[in-house]
């Protein structure tokens, strides 16, 4: 993966902290993880991509990071399925962003939102995981990016 096609992810990120929660992100120094899968928080919301390029994209954070972010949007409402859907508009928000960089052969699916510890990311052998570390306020997630 290109350093320019890595800072689209980055400025999606800081951009959906900034709209969203209306309070600015730090971002951390990303990585590339070369042996097995990044580990996953709580929830996460997986987007698979297709055409030019392959691979997934997902957004992982602590429950306790989401329900701040949904207070911050006055949001009342704390259950499973509140913090799924947010996971899930994350990766979606952020991966949509960059469909408008790479361009319409970046095909995004609807995002898959998976919680708990075991949490099956479809990645194949042949990609490269980067992991986008997120800071925002006292809580650390993370953006992940893989494709070939």
């Amino acid at each position: 993966m290109l350093e320019q096609e890595l800072k689209t992810f980055v400025d999606g990120t800081t951009n959906y902290f900034e709209v969203a929660a209306q309070q600015a992100a730090s971002i951390g120094s990303p990585y590339l993880v070369t042996k097995g899968k990044p580990g996953v928080h709580d929830f996460t919301g997986v987007i698979q991509i297709s055409g030019k390029r392959e691979g997934v994209v997902y957004f992982t954070a602590p429950r306790a990071m989401l329900t701040v972010l949904l207070m911050k949007m006055q949001e009342t409402d704390f259950s499973n399925e509140t913090m799924r859907d947010l996971v899930g508009e994350v990766a979606n928000t952020i991966s949509g962003n960059a469909r408008r960089d790479f361009g319409r052969d970046f095909v995004i699916s609807i995002p898959s939102v998976m919680s708990g510890e075991q949490v099956d990311i479809p990645m194949t052998g042949d990609m490269r995981p980067f992991v986008i570390p997120i800071n925002w306020r006292s809580h650390s997630a993370k953006l992940v990016v893989a494709l070939k």
